[in-house]
């Protein structure tokens, strides 16, 4: 049963974050609405969903009635005031951008409900930057999914300067609901997830700048000494080099510290639209239908053996 206060929950954006988002509250049985601006966008997100839960139904995580439920419990939605005006929560799951992200909130305050709790699945931007274009600072708050969503068991909550204690309680025991484990940290920048994470990969990126080792060496060296499932190099792949270059951006001018300056070669390759694997190389090259992983040519080395 859910805590009283949240039953509909509304999802902005509808990319690999949102559609994860609405996918797991769809799942533990929550009213879903997801709104996103194309409807070609909405569709393939359902289409995204509907694949990801036969993949649950086929190991036997999900019966193919409760797939049928949870898939019956998502609208979209194109219109914003329609999509929020019954929300109880929305997540807002937009591109990590400051000015987007902030005219979304100036919107979400405009048309969702007073009582409606306003989430962002920011994984750098601050939450009290955010809360401050709202006139309910106290009922915003950061709630930060890792990708893929139905999958990865952590939720980040994070408390914005002036987030209510029983905002973050009600936040804290939906993600439970969701199956999930969640862990609260401050507003500083990065939070603690991508505070850790990104300088780790930067300083993966340094070393095979400086040529240390070789992409294949510095992704086997963290999988099999540090137990890491993804090197460094594949994650920033997967998470995308621009995304991570910008996340570096916030941490350096949120510290204004060197350590956390991106590198030469992140900066270069982001600039030149090596991505990684959504532009189809990044360290390594991506073919589709391929599942083995090819160090880019840019990068490759003589063996050793």
């Amino acid at each position: 049963m859910h805590n009283n206060t949240i039953n509909n929950v509304t999802v902005i954006g509808s990319g690999t974050m949102g559609n994860g988002i609405c996918h797991v509250f769809a799942q533990a049985g929550f009213n879903v609405s997801m709104m996103d601006i194309r409807q070609d966008a909405l569709d393939k997100a359902i289409a995204t969903i509907a694949k990801n839960m036969d993949r649950q139904v086929q190991k036997g995580s999900l019966t193919e009635e409760a797939k049928q439920v949870s898939l019956a419990r998502i609208a979209t939605y194109t219109d914003m005031g329609e999509a929020v005006k019954n929300a109880d929560l929305v997540v807002e799951a937009a591109t990590e951008n400051i000015d987007l992200k902030l005219n979304i909130f100036r919107q979400l305050d405009a048309l969702a409900p007073a009582s409606c709790i306003l989430a962002s699945n920011t994984s750098s931007i601050s939450i009290t930057k955010i809360a401050s274009v709202t006139k309910r600072a106290d009922k915003v708050i950061g709630m930060h999914f890792m990708n893929p969503v139905p999958v990865m068991k952590l939720v980040e909550i994070i408390n914005g300067y002036a987030t209510a204690a029983e905002v973050t309680s009600t936040i804290y025991k939906m993600a439970e609901q969701l199956g999930k484990v969640p862990c609260v940290a401050n507003d500083y920048p990065g939070f603690v997830a991508n505070r850790l994470l990104l300088p780790m990969i930067n300083e993966a990126i340094i070393s095979l700048q400086e040529g240390v080792a070789g992409v294949t060496e510095i992704d086997t060296i963290m999988k099999l000494g540090m137990a890491h499932p993804m090197g460094p190099l594949q994650l920033a792949d997967f998470i995308g080099l621009d995304v991570c270059l910008s996340i570096l951006q916030v941490l350096h001018s949120g510290f204004g510290n060197p350590k956390y300056a991106p590198s030469a070669l992140l900066v270069n390759m982001v600039q030149a639209g090596y991505l990684g694997v959504k532009s189809g190389e990044g360290f390594y090259k991506y073919t589709a239908g391929s599942k083995d992983l090819v160090v880019s040519p840019m990068f490759a080395k003589k063996e050793w053996n």
